[in-house]
Order: structure tokens, then C-alpha cells, then sequence
């Protein structure tokens, strides 16, 4: 039996998620994959580019083109047509549709895997509907509790928050908070990815990890519990550690992966080491969903300046995970 084939979603039809797409296209693929999008604005967008482009719709059921130059798409039109570098909240609705429409497919099997491309956060919420992030809506549609980790040849950087105000990062690390997130990131890491034990770094809140509680009381009073009561099940954990020093060779080769406290402790080490192959996971969702380490750009859309490299890890790893759980 053939394996569902996977699901892209090219994400802001006025940012460069098109035209990786289109790019993708260019070079043939012994596995089946749809895209879900405008078939006027990939169209336009691989005119735009230069390069040729033969879209093939979709049916359930039948298998996907992996022919060089053709994509298999299932359609969804855009509000207005969308302008290379011009966003416009008029289709803020359209990514929100083909992010639906590629998360219920995966839920009834119909889709083996989700990569999606950069979508605009400022976009979609002027446009009136509170969006904070693929990670959150795709959980809000499926009803998993997720967990984002970003990856790299070499290190993997989970979350215990995502995408909030720095002044309000304190209040969300709770007791009850970081200790879920510490078991779906344990048990994603063994489940996903095959590790029996994973070992995990835990980075603290505060610099110097409070230095005992003189320079905050988050270690002392939330972190350290937390990590001696998982501890005591059998977890392999280390912390809380300075996050200055956690992210150097003497901690990361004996580390299967990284958990910071908040987006911009983690990510900005992750994306210097590998910027443009690191692939974004959600974990803690019961799809498979990937992604690619960067945002729109539009500033590169319809230029044929965008690169490759993050889209493509994104499917590799993908796939690679539907193979582990045997999708």
C-alpha cells in the first residue's frame, strides 16, 4: 500500500512561500507530495520567477506527481490576487483555509505529513482574527498540546513558551506548564525520533540560572522542583543551566536536546549554527507537522533570491518522521 502523500502549504501568498514552492518543483521527487494553494498565484509567481511550472489537480486517491516542473495541487483561491512583497489582509482568510484544510486531512489519514511555509502573523490579526502562530492554531484544529522545537545538524531547541511578550514569560512558566512540557518533549524524542533515553538540557529562566535565587526566584521555586520530580520517574535531565554557558561543547555533546524557557533564548544560537537548514517540529500534536525556519521575506518575494535549503530539510525531516511512526 502507497504511504498518504504529504501536505504543503506555501503559507503568505505575497511572501516567498510560492516561490519556494515553485522552486521545489523544479527537481523531480520519488515520493508522492500536494501543495494546497491558488493555482493563479503559483502560476504568476512561477512566471514571475521564470520558471516552468504545470499544475496537476488534486483527487483523493490518486497518486501525486513527483515529475519535475508539474505539482499536484488542491485548489484554494485567494480573496484577491496576491502581489509579490504586497500583503494584504484581504487574504489572510485563504492561508487560515489552507491550513485547515491541510490539518484535517491529516487527521483522517488522507495526508501523511504537514510542511508549511512562512505565513504573516501582523497580517492575519489586522485582518481581525487573533493569531499567534502556526504552532497554536494547528493545536486549537487538532487538539494537541504543542510543544515547538527547532532542529539543526547538530542541536534541537524546544520551548516551554512560544511566541509571548517578554514581561509575560514569568507568569506562563508554571509548575503544571513546564512539567507538561518536559513529558511531551520526552516522549516525542523516544516515540519520533527513536532515542530509548533521551538526555535533555534544561536552560533557567534568569541570567546565571538565578544565581541561587539572588538573581530571580523562578529556578528555586518553579524549574528545580519541577526537574527533581521527573528526575525521580527515570527522565535523564540536567538544570537548570545558565543559558550563557548551556549552548558550548562541554554541555551539547552529551545533550539530545535543548529546552529553553523562551523564544529568544533558544532560537537565536539554533538559527546562527544552522540558519537555512534548521527545520521547525511541533511536537505534542497528533499530526506530523514540519516547517521552515524563517518568515516571509517579502522583501525576496517573486526576486528568485529565496533559498531552498530550510523547505527542503523541512520535507526530508518529514518524511522521516511518517516513516518512524509508520504513516
Amino acid at each position: 500500500m502507497n504511504p498518504p502523500p504529504l501536505v504543503l502549504t506555501p503559507g503568505e501568498p505575497a511572501g516567498i512561500g510560492p516561490d519556494l514552492c515553485v522552486q521545489f518543483t523544479q527537481q523531480s521527487r520519488d515520493y508522492p507530495l500536494v501543495a494546497i494553494g491558488s493555482p493563479e498565484l503559483l502560476e504568476a509567481r512561477a512566471k514571475l520567477l521564470g520558471l516552468p511550472l504545470i499544475i496537476e489537480p488534486y483527487e483523493k486517491g490518486v497518486p501525486a506527481t513527483g515529475k519535475a516542473t508539474r505539482l499536484t495541487l488542491l485548489s484554494i483561491d485567494t480573496a484577491v490576487p496576491a502581489d509579490a512583497g504586497r500583503p494584504d489582509t484581504a487574504n489572510a482568510a485563504y492561508v487560515l483555509a489552507t491550513l485547515r484544510r491541510a490539518a484535517s486531512g491529516c487527521m483522517t489519514g488522507e495526508f501523511g505529513a504537514l510542511v508549511t511555509g512562512p505565513v504573516h502573523k501582523g497580517i492575519i490579526n489586522d485582518a481581525g482574527t487573533p493569531f499567534s502562530g502556526h504552532t497554536e492554531f494547528l493545536a486549537g484544529i487538532t487538539g494537541g498540546t504543542p510543544v515547538m522545537m527547532l532542529a539543526c545538524p547538530g542541536l534541537r531547541v524546544a520551548l516551554a513558551t512560544t511566541h509571548l511578550p517578554v514581561s509575560e514569560i514569568s507568569a506562563a512558566i508554571t509548575p503544571q506548564s513546564l512539567e507538561q512540557v518536559i513529558r511531551i518533549l520526552h516522549e516525542d524524542l523516544i516515540k519520533r525520533f527513536g532515542m530509548e533515553n533521551p538526555r535533555i538540557l534544561v536552560c533557567g529562566l534568569n541570567p546565571h540560572a538565578g544565581e541561587g535565587g539572588h538573581l530571580g526566584r523562578e529556578e528555586v521555586e518553579t524549574i528545580s522542583p519541577v526537574l527533581d520530580r521527573l528526575l525521580a520517574t527515570g527522565m535523564t535531565l540536567e538544570g537548570p543551566l545558565p543559558a550563557d554557558t548551556l549552548f558550548t561543547p562541554h554541555y551539547l555533546e552529551k545533550a539530545d536536546a535543548v529546552l529553553a524557557m523562551y523564544h529568544d533564548q533558544g532560537l537565536p544560537v539554533l538559527k546562527h549554527l544552522g540558519f537555512g537548514r534548521a527545520v521547525n517540529i511541533t511536537l505534542g500534536l497528533p499530526i506530523i507537522r514540519t516547517s521552515v525556519d524563517h518568515g516571509t521575506a517579502l522583501d525576496l518575494a517573486g526576486s528568485g533570491k529565496a533559498e531552498l535549503g530550510s523547505l527542503l530539510a523541512a520535507i526530508q525531516t518529514a518524511r522521516e518522521l511518517a516513516r518512524t511512526l509508520g504513516s
